[in-house]
């Protein structure tokens, strides 16, 4: 279960710096998330949500894990940058979650290192964030 508030280090920034995160709203299978030191008109999020269709071993759960990122653009205006990961699960037809705890780590490996570092890229440097910073493949 994910705690009230984010502010022990859950999230860090590029530099590897604490971004705090404030529980705003739980509903049903959501929960969302502000920056607690966010200026109204940019609005800086997580959710969190689950969904789940089917039925027996039929069923499957998406498991959405989503930042919302307020930018200034070059106009002036207010962009938002979304990133977010989802998890596709065939729960209805797993007896164990070790199939998803090995896809994660993989998916997590890949957007925050290089190679065979067990160390965490937070600068975007890892090879898969690198591969969306820069568009590159």
């Amino acid at each position: 279960m994910l705690p009230t508030n984010l502010t022990s280090n859950e999230v860090k920034d590029s530099a590897g710096a604490e971004v705090e995160f404030t529980r705003i709203s739980t509903e049903s299978r959501s929960v969302s998330f502000a920056k607690s030191t966010e200026a109204p008109n940019q609005p800086y999020r997580l959710k969190v949500s689950h969904q789940e269709t089917g039925s027996g071993v039929a069923r499957r759960r998406r498991s959405l894990v989503r930042f919302d990122y307020p930018v200034t653009g070059v106009n002036g205006t207010i962009e938002n940058i979304a990133v977010y990961g989802v998890a596709d699960i065939p729960v209805g037809n797993l007896s164990a979650t070790t199939g998803i705890s090995v896809a994660i780590a993989h998916f997590v490996s890949f957007m925050a290192s290089q190679g065979a570092s067990t160390t965490i890229l937070y600068d975007t440097t890892g090879y898969g964030a690198a591969a969306m910073v820069n568009g590159t493949l």
